[in-house]
């Protein structure tokens, strides 16, 4: 199956805001971002005085805070969501030319307890592998 190249083709508004959401996301990931939004609070506290640390001083930060986060959920989603989708499809493709078992390429689509039970079943086959690997260690020891 042929990968086209990204970003060509249609150029429409969920592929601007996905764009707008990535570089937003790598923005307010950086150590600058941070130190920058300790600043701004800083500088928020140190005008209390001059503002006689009013019901407006407060306001403005409450707002303030409460509008960014409110728009970063939704920014941050957008970029976990095409991350996670992302890392699937290569999950997907590395179980698709490997010797593993194609059925599990959907697991994300399975409800809670059908992916518990084929869970169970890898816990099993992980004990099984380590009791094995402790009896080879037991019998080259003796």
């Amino acid at each position: 199956m042929p990968v086209g190249k990204k970003g060509k083709g249609k150029r429409g508004l969920s592929s601007a805001f996905n764009h707008f959401a990535k570089h937003v996301s790598r923005w307010s990931g950086r150590p600058a971002t941070f130190v920058g939004a300790v600043v701004v609070i800083l500088a928020w506290g140190v005008t209390g005085p001059i503002f006689h640390f009013s019901d407006t001083w407060q306001l403005v930060i409450n707002t303030t805070t409460t509008i960014v986060t409110f728009l970063m959920v939704f920014l941050i989603q957008n970029q976990q969501t095409r991350d996670t989708e992302a890392l699937q499809v290569k999950l997907d493709e590395l179980l698709r030319v490997s010797t593993g078992q194609n059925v599990l390429m959907d697991l994300e689509e399975l409800d809670e307890d059908e992916l518990e039970t084929i869970r169970q079943e890898y816990l099993a086959l992980a004990k099984k592998a380590r009791d094995e690997q402790e009896e080879r260690r037991t019998a080259r020891k003796s």
